[in-house]
Formats: structure tokens, sequence, C-alpha cells
């Protein structure tokens, strides 16, 4: 094992390959699937992907760069202190694919910043860069994880294969990206 991350060009594939199993989850479910909640109290999957590209967006950010959110109206309902009930109607397939996207775009135009120096400090945001995002890589992961139980055990969809990584493990039955690797 190493003692050094992996460089920020690395960790945005593994960035792309979480969010890419994301799609695999639900990129063949029916609007009514993603909406669906097993119970009053328990998050749908809708929820659970506009929840992941909320937490990116927060964290790049409220650590990295000072940028608006690029829909301001899905915080509320995407933040996960608001109780499930309190938290509103989820949006529509395709605006969550476009948040999501355009998140992702986000993520990779200031990690890409970072790595190519082009920011105040580079040396530190590097650094920062580096654990924040495997923070967000193994964040998508858990959430990953509730919607495949919910895609697999209660919608009767078959699960794909998990990432092929080397740096990508199972532990306690969630995937988990080791940068240490």
């Amino acid at each position: 094992m190493s003692d050094q991350l992996m460089p920020l060009p690395a960790l945005l594939e593994e960035y792309d390959r979480a969010c890419a199993y994301t799609e695999e989850l639900w990129r063949d479910l029916t609007p009514e699937e993603v909406v669906w909640r097993p119970h009053e109290n328990f998050s749908a999957i809708g929820w659970h992907l506009g929840h992941q590209a909320h937490v990116a967006h927060f964290m790049i950010r409220n650590l990295t760069a000072a940028e608006p959110s690029p829909d301001p109206e899905l915080d509320r309902i995407m933040d996960s202190a608001n109780p499930e009930p309190l938290r509103g109607e989820l949006p529509t397939t395709d605006r969550l694919r476009r948040f999501r996207s355009t998140v992702a775009e986000r993520v990779h135009d200031r990690v890409g910043a970072i790595a190519a120096g082009r920011v105040g400090a580079p040396e530190q945001l590097t650094a920062v860069a580096g654990y924040l995002l495997t923070a967000i890589i193994n964040h998508e992961y858990q959430h990953d994880q509730w919607i495949a139980e919910v895609r697999s055990q209660n919608l009767g969809h078959q699960l794909p294969a998990d990432p092929a990584s080397d740096a990508v493990r199972r532990v306690d039955g969630y995937l988990l990206l080791d940068p240490l690797r």
C-alpha cells in the first residue's frame, strides 16, 4: 500500500467511474420507480440521486471555490438535514440528470484547475482536493448501496457489476474507494 493519495486526474477518473455506476443503477428505471418510496419516512431513489450531486456541489463550493448552486430550488429538497416528509416534491428525472451532469462538470472544472495549478495555494488545494474528491466518491457509493438495495429487493431489477477498479473494494457491504492503494 502506498502512503500517497492517487493523483487528482486519477481521482477524477474514479469519480467518473462512481457516477457511471450510479447511472447504471437508475438509467433503466421508470420515473415512477425513481420517485417510489418503500415507506413514508424513506427516501426515494430520486432523492438519493439528487442528494449525491447536492453534497458534491456543496463540498466543492465550500472547500475550494465559492459558486452559486446549479439549481437553488433543489437545495432544500436534497438536504438530508430536512426530515423526509418536509423535503417537498422530487424533480423530474430529466431535471435530476441535468443537475447531476452540471455538478459533475463543475467538479471536473474545479479539480482540473487545481490539478493544473490555476489556483492560489496550488499545493494546499491539491491536498484538500484529493481528500475532498475521495469523500465525494465514497459518498456517491454510500448512497449507491441504498439505491441498489431498493432496485433489487423492492423493484426486482438486476444489479450491474461492481465498478472495475483496483482502488475500489467492498467494506461492510459498501463500495469504497481506497485512494492509497
